[in-house]
């Protein structure tokens, strides 16, 4: 109550019992039939419990998370006071009103802690696939070009979770998991594919392998004759990855790699010549060049290319900055940097997403339950891409994801039930009106 702020006397009362936050959630229900995602990951479930003490499928506890996760409740205890709300109720096909309430946080902390690894890696599979069939069927199964980036991001932990360890480059106790994602052509945004806990003391091109061969070989089926480019940071630069890719008759790689003592040698006139052009210029310069070099591991040499950068900074000395990227790839030096290899820059905007959704959640004490939940954060992530590809030409067509859900998800509804109808009450003065619209007609409402 608030006696003394306007003329009448207000009071606030939470006693709206037909009421939800989320009544733009439908637009999650509405990308996910067009997906079909929800559905291809419970198809990777077995159910051991006893029948006659099941309340819950396991795809609705499933499906549950996955919505709660968008809307922005990456809890199981949010179930609390989520289980009756009637928009999460029509989202697992219940009825709002009279419909049973949802799962309990009981029920879905014991859910989260019975998948094991050979399920978690069908689930893994399944969200792959799904994007990469989505797309497929969205560009009629042509693309000259499918660009792979993969990047590990560090996810902080704070308890006794099973296989956190001290990361001295992150100076944290944490995990380190991998985050896989697929362009089409020149297209900007790039698409969740993979998303797989690891623990927090291994390299970065631990696992890199088997994630690519599952993407390569599911773009090969899916978009046949499709060039295939693999972007990845210097972490990767593995003797093993390496030989992996030189393998694959239709992949091209751009990878990053650390600075030695031989690539500097190499880079020697290079950086000479960015110096000189940083002398005379007063401001930071660099210079683009190319060598044939093989490490002690290595079979072979391969080309490297050099950008030759000196850096300066108002009241700093001239600092050398070279950098190195291995390539299968034939063009320009420059070209092959700023073109290629400095687009996946565009990736740590997915996933700072990817952590606004807090995917970094992970904390059950179980090491497969928190892989459950990187890959139940990743199915909301997908769908909330989704609707971002809906949005096209609207004001939401290139928001973050904490803004499409402020914008589209997040809408105070009533729902009534009539004997015929659900009719969902929203806002008449909503401020995104156009883009909901816009993203409902294209995800198969009716207008009307």
């Amino acid at each position: 109550m608030f006696p003394e702020i306007f003329a009448k006397t207000a009071v606030l009362q939470f006693d709206q019992l037909n009421g939800s936050s989320d009544g733009g959630a439908i637009l999650l229900k509405a990308a996910d039939r067009r997906y079909g995602l929800i559905e291809a990951l419970a198809g990777c479930l077995r159910d051991k419990r006893q029948a006659g003490k099941v309340g819950h499928s396991l795809r609705e506890l499933l499906a549950q998370r996955v919505f709660s996760i968008a809307c922005g409740y990456p809890d199981a205890n949010d179930s609390a006071r989520l289980s009756a709300d009637p928009i999460h109720k029509m989202l697992l096909d219940r009825d709002p009103i009279s419909g049973r309430d949802l799962a309990s946080q009981p029920t879905l902390s014991r859910f989260e802690n019975s998948i094991r690894p050979r399920e978690l890696y069908r689930l893994g599979e399944a969200l792959a696939d799904s994007v990469i069939d989505r797309h497929a069927k969205r560009l009629c199964g042509h693309a000259r070009l499918v660009t792979i980036d993969l990047d590990p991001t560090d996810d902080p932990t704070h308890g006794a979770q099973q296989l956190s360890f001290f990361n001295g480059h992150y100076d944290s106790w944490c995990y380190l998991p991998v985050m896989g994602f697929v362009s089409f052509n020149d297209e900007a945004e790039q698409y969740l594919c993979a998303a797989v806990l690891r623990p927090g003391n291994v390299t970065a091109a631990v696992g890199a392998r088997g994630i690519l061969r599952r993407l390569i070989n599911m773009i090969s089926y899916r978009f046949p004759g499709a060039r295939i480019r693999v972007r990845l940071d210097g972490g990767f630069a593995h003797p093993d990855l390496l030989d992996f890719l030189d393998g694959e008759s239709n992949v091209e790689y751009v990878i990053a790699m650390a600075k030695n003592a031989v690539l500097k040698r190499k880079a020697k006139p290079a950086m000479r010549q960015a110096r000189k052009l940083s002398r005379q210029s007063g401001k930071t310069e660099h210079v683009y060049g190319e060598a044939n070099y093989a490490a002690r591991t290595w079979p072979h040499q391969r080309r490297i290319i050099i950008k030759a950068e000196v850096v300066r900074a108002e009241g700093k000395k001239p600092k050398d900055n070279p950098r190195f990227v291995i390539t299968s790839m034939k063009q320009s030096p420059q070209w092959l940097y700023e073109e290629v290899y400095c687009q996946r820059g565009e990736i740590e905007n997915r996933i700072k997403e990817l952590h606004d959704l807090q995917i970094d959640r992970t904390s059950c004490s179980d090491f497969w339950a928190n892989q459950l939940r990187v890959l139940l954060t990743a199915a909301a992530y997908v769908l909330m891409q989704e609707l971002r590809l809906k949005a096209a030409n609207t004001s939401c067509s290139r928001a973050q994801v904490w803004t499409l859900r402020e914008r589209l998800l997040k809408l105070g509804a009533r729902v009534l039930v009539s004997v015929r109808r659900v009719v969902v009450h929203l806002p008449a003065s909503f401020p995104f009106l156009p883009a909901f619209r816009h993203v409902a007609l294209a995800l198969g409402a009716s207008p009307g």
